[in-house]
């Protein structure tokens, strides 16, 4: 079976942190991948037999070298890309990062630059942003999410 007939599960993890007295998320551009040049969250493909917050735990490790606790859904987007043929069901996660001294670039062909710490309330200002996060911003449940991801 081919991708381009193949639902996809994808999880993003919005990696919260206190810095500056204001609750943060971690975001990257994506690298060498479909939607190459687009602002992202930690996160990848679910793996066979793990759940979302092994997942989770598992891509931040792997991307930011930071390990997570406090992981919790928080929403699923469904992401048809039909330029590119894919079609992924995005579960979101939420996280408080335990050390944010240990975040660094792990995977550096896959990431365009530095992991940036903002706001949620600023997402929308990153553009072009990756298409679960467009999809996650024009739901009708942004509000809630920006309500968990202003306190930790």
């Amino acid at each position: 079976m081919s991708s381009s007939s193949t639902v996809r599960v994808g999880v993003g993890c919005f990696v919260k942190c206190v810095i500056d007295n204001n609750v943060k998320i971690l975001i990257g551009t994506r690298k060498g991948s479909h939607g190459a040049g687009a602002w992202q969250l930690p996160g990848g493909h679910l793996e066979m037999n793990e759940s979302f917050e092994e997942c989770a735990r598992r891509e931040v490790l792997e991307e930011t070298n930071m390990e997570i606790d406090d992981i919790a859904f928080l929403t699923a987007t469904n992401d048809i890309m039909a330029s590119e043929q894919k079609h992924y069901v995005t579960v979101f996660m939420q996280a408080t990062a335990k050390d944010p001294s240990t975040l660094r670039v792990m995977e550096p062909h896959k990431l365009d630059g530095e992991w940036q710490w903002i706001e949620f309330k600023d997402l929308n200002q990153y553009a072009p942003l990756f298409t679960p996060l467009t999809n996650l911003l024009k739901s009708t449940q942004h509000n809630v999410i920006s309500e968990a991801l202003s306190s930790i």
